[in-house]
């Protein structure tokens, strides 16, 4: 009975926690990253698309026949904690995969980060994409929650990075994603594929408890020093085809026998 009401009075919470936050346009965040200021929030309903594929110092970065790529730079930190995004989250965009473009366009833009980058019990509500980004400081999406798709394919993380006890809700995309420094998705929830392949580990990675409810996709992936996945739990199919750790090649099995 006493659970029962601890239960209730948590759902009865949830309102007024939304409500708590403070409303902010994302507009606003992307005046302060044009500015060069640093972006801080704690609490804060981040309302509308926080499109960050345009910046004022946006420059060409490839001007092909048929194509052509632009790439933004946010040269100061960015630190959101316990943040809802309402709207998309982009650094990267294709309108010609947009519904809403009229014509189709060969145009890429994507956005660099110089310096920290953290989005710390965040809730992303809608797309969240950082393709082909480039992390210069230490990144940490630690606890934050992917309602869509995570798209991190062929990002790079310099740094250290922290994706522990982060909850997946669709894809997890990191395929080709290149992580120099030691990387983190202990506890992490993937509820659907965790796309790893090709990716690179140079420092180790930890998937210490780690649910994966949708396929572990690690096929050609490559990790130098330690693959941790004790206490990980595979209930959605796994595929370590060519998965190499220290450059020999290994499986679900032989990594599980390691880990005991």
């Amino acid at each position: 009975m006493i659970r029962k009401v601890y239960l209730l009075l948590a759902l009865l919470m949830l309102p007024l926690m939304t409500w708590a936050q403070t409303k902010v346009n994302a507009s606003e965040i992307v005046a302060k990253i044009n500015r060069g200021e640093a972006v801080s929030y704690r609490n804060a309903r981040i309302v509308g698309d926080l499109d960050m594929t345009k910046l004022q110092n946006m420059k060409v970065k490839q001007d092909g026949k048929n194509s052509r790529e632009y790439t933004s730079t946010v040269t100061a930190p960015l630190s959101f904690v316990n943040c809802t995004f309402t709207g998309d989250v982009l650094a990267y965009l294709t309108p010609s995969n947009e519904v809403k473009a009229s014509k189709p366009s060969n145009e890429v833009y994507n956005t660099n980060f110089e310096k920290d980058v953290l989005f710390e019990n965040c809730n992303f509500e809608q797309k969240a994409a950082f393709k082909y980004s480039e992390f210069d400081g230490k990144a940490s999406f630690m606890s934050s929650r992917f309602a869509e798709e995570a798209l991190f394919k062929y990002a790079e993380f310099d740094k250290s990075v922290n994706f522990s006890n982060v909850r997946f809700g669709g894809e997890a995309n990191f395929k080709y994603a290149e992580f120099p420094e030691r990387a983190s998705f202990a506890g992490a929830n993937f509820r659907g594929e965790a796309n790893f392949k090709y990716s690179k580990f140079d420092r180790g990675v930890n998937f210490e408890n780690a649910m994966f409810d949708g396929t572990a996709n690690f096929k050609y992936a490559k990790v130098t020093d330690s693959f941790n996945i004790k206490g990980a739990n595979f209930r959605g199919g796994d595929d370590f085809k060519y998965t190499e750790l220290n450059n020999k090649k290994v499986t679900l099995s032989s990594l599980q026998s390691m880990n005991r």
